[in-house]
């Protein structure tokens, strides 16, 4: 079984910064790829940001692109993401995934191209 352990949320002002983490714990688990997903209050879950953990490829959000940067930990199965510039519209719920193949090469945004998930952390930005 595989855990997905996230860290690094919290409550900080329009314009600061948060830097999230998310760990795979449990049996030796190297996934293809990792990306962070968000749930705003009253909105579904979507996708923030991915990155294959051979090659290190990104592809982002429109909305969080020169802001956020996503980075791979050297045991490639950790998973970061740099908030820079935060504004009240990026308060939700964080939650990493893990991708499973064939999926994940073909679409990086979908929900269905994740297997494993994360219980999520709370980003709070205040006006």
């Amino acid at each position: 079984q595989v855990q997905l352990v996230e860290s690094g949320g919290g409550l900080v002002q329009a314009g600061g910064s948060l830097r999230l983490s998310c760990a795979a714990a449990g049996r030796t688990f190297f996934p293809v790829g990792m990306a962070w997903f968000r749930r705003a209050p009253g909105k579904e879950r979507e996708f923030v940001a991915s990155i294959t953990m051979n090659g290190g490829a990104t592809y982002y959000q429109d909305s969080v692109k020169s802001r956020f940067t996503i980075s791979r930990g050297y045991a490639r199965n950790t998973v970061y993401l740099q908030m820079s510039t935060l504004k009240p519209e990026d308060t939700a719920v964080y939650y990493c995934a893990t991708g499973r193949e064939p999926y994940y090469n073909n679409d990086r945004s979908r929900e269905t191209s994740y297997n494993y998930w994360g219980q999520g952390t709370q980003v709070t930005v205040s006006s």
